[in-house]
């Protein structure tokens, strides 16, 4: 597991140089593109782990990825990360980065778990909404599915969890039956 502040010292390093050379959305888009190659990647993924294989070979691959596709700033940062051993964290990293980027830019994450799809209206429209209840500004929203909530939905912004799910309701009446809450006002 890696240390939480580790990943924040080195995700703020790479913001303060960003913003210092002016090229912040340029890393942005650098680090979407490396969270993506190694999420869709196990490989990848094993070889930043892995403690038995050699920085150089680190290097050459991490190289082979990043030659002409990121910044040179990008690409000096993940050499600096093989040379310090740090390689393995690299991905809580990059999710650093998102955290911190998005606090710079004033953007809230909201996450809403659904049992279907959403629809571009649907989205516009749950937007519009909740940043006329919370008073955000910049809002990216993240979905997902989850056939098992059955219907409803599963907000979550800012430590903040809103469980709508009909799922969620079952759960809430099996655990009445089984406490008998009902049993006791018959009588």
């Amino acid at each position: 597991m890696v240390n939480p502040r580790l990943a924040g010292r080195y995700a703020k390093s790479l913001i303060d140089i960003a913003v210092e050379k002016n090229v912040l959305e340029a890393i942005k888009a650098d680090v979407a593109f490396l969270l993506s190659a190694i999420n869709s990647s196990p490989e990848l993924k094993g070889l930043l782990r892995s403690p038995i294989i050699k920085a150089d070979k680190k290097t050459g691959v991490m190289d082979a990825i990043c030659k002409g596709r990121v910044n040179a700033i990008t690409e000096v940062f993940c050499r600096l990360l093989i040379s310090k051993s740090r390689e393995n964290a690299l991905p809580e990293i990059l999710g650093a980065f998102n955290e911190q980027y998005n606090v710079l830019k004033g953007i809230q994450q909201v996450k809403i778990t659904t049992a279907q799809p959403l629809s571009e209206e649907v989205k516009a429209s749950l937007l519009s909404k909740l940043k006329a209840d919370t008073g955000f500004d910049k809002v990216e929203l993240k979905t997902s599915v989850k056939e098992e909530l059955i219907g409803g939905f599963i907000l979550e912004y800012n430590n903040n969890l809103v469980d709508a799910s009909i799922q969620r309701d079952l759960r809430d009446i099996k655990r009445q039956f089984q406490n008998n809450d009902y049993v006791f006002n018959i009588r």
